[in-house]
This record gives structure tokens, sequence and C-alpha cells, in this order.
């Protein structure tokens, strides 16, 4: 048997230090991360924002809360070349009320043609907050937030490629089967979408990812 041979400090001290070395690298880049988000809503006003055909509908801000409510009607942002992206909000919606994230769509009259993330708790529509509106394979029919509520919904859009996660709990993660390419880019949206609801927003900011190179022929 060889003799018993203790390891030396230093390598006990270097084999402590790597995984809170790791630790702290992880930090600095989620901060950094963060500071390269773009705040789309500044808080005080609609500036950067729209209703089609013009104004701002019965969109309104108090103490510092976006506020949908009245007749249907969307929000559109004033940049309509977003194509790569993680896109998230802070939402609230009321008990039976209905709204949408939408994404890489078309500023124009009625539902806006483009990508949408549900915001739904408890509206007669069993699609809830989490889906990627129309795709059978993305529907979400359970409750994640209760009405009434504070959560965070974020949308990461690369190509074809949407992930949509709720309160950072992925709901969808999907690759869109799409030959003619119909929405790579376009604005992000807001929805108001019935009398009886109310939806408000505290936060809106967006991370822009390069964009997708296009396919050689």
């Amino acid at each position: 048997m060889r003799p018993f041979k203790s390891r030396s400090p230093l390598l006990i001290a270097g084999a402590l230090l790597l995984p809170a070395l790791a630790l702290c690298a992880a930090a600095d880049e989620k901060k950094a991360d963060e500071k390269n988000w773009v705040q789309l809503f500044n808080g005080k006003d609609l500036d950067g924002w729209k209703v089609y055909p013009k104004g701002t509908g019965n969109w309104k801000v108090e103490d510092g809360i976006l506020i949908g409510s009245g007749p249907a009607s969307h929000l559109f942002s004033e940049r309509g070349d977003y194509q790569n992206f993680r896109y998230r909000v802070e939402a609230q919606i009321n008990d039976h009320g209905n709204s949408g994230q939408y994404f890489r769509t078309q500023f124009g009259p009625g539902f806006p043609k483009g990508y949408e993330a549900q915001i739904n708790s408890t509206h007669r529509d069993p699609i809830k907050t989490g889906s990627l509106y129309g795709f059978k394979e993305t529907e979400v029919r359970e409750m994640l937030v209760p009405p009434g509520e504070w959560f965070t919904q974020e949308v990461t859009a690369i190509g074809n490629h949407i992930v949509i996660k709720v309160n950072g709990k992925t709901t969808v993660d999907y690759k869109v089967t799409d030959p003619k390419k119909t929405y790579t880019k376009g604005h992000f949206a807001l929805q108001q979408h019935d009398p009886g609801t109310v939806v408000k927003f505290r936060k809106i900011e967006v991370l822009e990812l390069p964009a997708t190179p296009v396919p050689e022929e």
C-alpha cells in the first residue's frame, strides 16, 4: 500500500474557488444581459405606441401602469421591423378578461396578422396564458396565473423557433412550419380583446438578437 499523501492546500483552495468563480461569471453575464434590454414603455405616456388607424384608442397610463379597457383595440409599437428578439412583459389580466402579446405582426385593422402569446386566466376562450395562439400543438389549457395577479411572460423568437415562458417556466418550445416565411418581422402589439377586459402592463421590454441569415439558393 502506498503511503497516504494529503492534498496540497493550494489544490483544495483552487477546487473550492472554481464554483465560486463560475457563479460570479454567471452573475456578471446576467447583469450585462439585463443592461441590454430596451424599455418600450416609459411609465409616463404612450410615446412609441399607436392604435390603428391613428391615435391611442382607450389605452391610458395611470400611476405608471399601462391600462387597456373599453372596446376592442390593439396598441402597436411604432417600429415595425423587429425580427429576432426576447420580448418580455409584466402583465395583469382581470377575471374573465382576454388579451395578447403580439409579435412580428402587421399594423392594421381587426385582429393583427402575426403571432400572439395569449394572456387569459378565466375568459371563456379555453386557450390560456402561455399559449402560442393559433397552433394546436402549443395550446395551454390550464390556468397558470390567477386573474388580478402580476406575472411575467417572455417570448423568444429566432427564425421559426418560438419559446414562451411564464414566470420563468417554459410553456412553449415550438418550430413553426411555414415554407412561405409569412411572419419573419413586424411590430409588437398589445391586445384589448373586448369591453369586459381590463389588462394592465407595468413593464414592456425587448432584447434584440442577431438577424437570421438568409439561406443561399
